[in-house]
């Protein structure tokens, strides 16, 4: 359109007609007469905005769409939900096949125990924290991440976040010396306490130094007042070995970890602790026994060899 003196008018005209309808729909309130037609281009427009967003951020972070799964009611439900798109948003290159497993894993986990969790992505290894096991996630407290918050992964236990900053925080390994978590076993309820050591097997000292333990055993997170720093029921490790009892107080196991602490990429942080404890719902089913095969030997008796009275004879 020219730039004439018509066309200045109109584009008065219009403002004039704007400042009018702003006007009349705040002193209206909720009884302002532009409302319907504010609420008609909303139910017109929000789909196509949300379509736009969707467009043109189709992956941005694959664990963006988990971020937000801490809704109480139906939250099975919605976890599945945001696994499927998950399913289809993520490509089929190795890489993207890794990731979507390790997501799957972690959202059955979170709906098993009905945890409420933020996913994050590993993005750092605590060099910047000395000698300590820690990693880095893309998580902070712009994300609603606290410190003493239970984090794990499709796999179980991984640590409690330490520190916060405004986009990351920094996660203590339940591998760390300076780690320590309660624990209860499967079934027998026996409590105790696990520590960190490094590359090797978590050490856990029980309470009851008679209790009877064997190779094999299960133990998952006891909780902690508050559910802070640790939420209860999420699988700690399998028993590997058994010190003797030798009449102490206490009874020393040592447990291999579910999770692969030199192998993290996908973890969740647990930011709604479940309504009751899940127990032992969380923990993946026990491997069955591979029987061993049976072998039978079956001794086939040879025929008899002449007397040799009786060669001698036929001689």
């Amino acid at each position: 359109m020219r730039d004439t003196r018509e066309s200045r008018l109109l584009l008065v005209l219009l403002i004039a007609i704007a400042f009018a309808l702003i006007t009349v729909d705040i002193r209206g309130g909720e009884d302002s007469p532009v409302d319907g037609a504010r609420q008609g281009a909303a139910t017109v427009f929000g789909p196509i905005e949300s379509g736009v967003s969707a467009a043109v951020d189709p992956v941005g972070n694959a664990v963006s769409a988990i971020r937000e799964s801490g809704e109480r009611h139906d939250r099975l439900a919605v976890l599945e939900e945001e696994n499927a798109a998950l399913k289809a948003r993520l490509g089929s290159d190795d890489r993207s096949r890794s990731r979507l497993k390790q997501l799957d894993k972690m959202l059955k986990i979170a709906g098993q125990g009905q945890y409420g969790i933020k996913g994050a992505e590993v993005i750092a290894i605590g060099a910047a924290q000395g000698f300590s096991w820690t990693i880095t996630i893309d998580v902070g407290a712009g994300d609603g991440i606290k410190r003493d918050m239970t984090v794990l992964n499709g796999d179980g236990l991984v640590g409690r976040v330490t520190t916060v900053g405004p986009s990351t925080a920094t996660v203590l390994l339940a591998s760390d010396p300076d780690f320590t978590v309660g624990t209860r076993m499967e079934a027998g309820d026996e409590l105790g306490f696990a520590s960190g050591q490094g590359d090797r097997p978590l050490r856990v000292e029980l309470l009851n130094g008679k209790a009877e333990v064997k190779k094999g055993d299960r133990l998952v997170t006891f909780g902690s007042q508050a559910d802070r720093p640790f939420v209860p029921g999420v699988p700690v490790g399998v028993v590997s070995r058994v010190d003797p009892s030798g009449g102490g107080l206490t009874r020393t196991l040592y447990v291999t970890p579910y999770a692969a602490f030199t192998k993290l990429d996908i973890v969740g942080v647990v930011v709604e602790a479940p309504k009751k404890d899940p127990r032992d719902t969380v923990l993946p089913p026990k491997p069955k026994p591979t029987p061993r095969p049976t072998v039978t030997v079956t001794v086939t008796p040879s025929a008899e060899a002449p007397a040799d009275g009786q060669n001698q004879q036929e001689q």
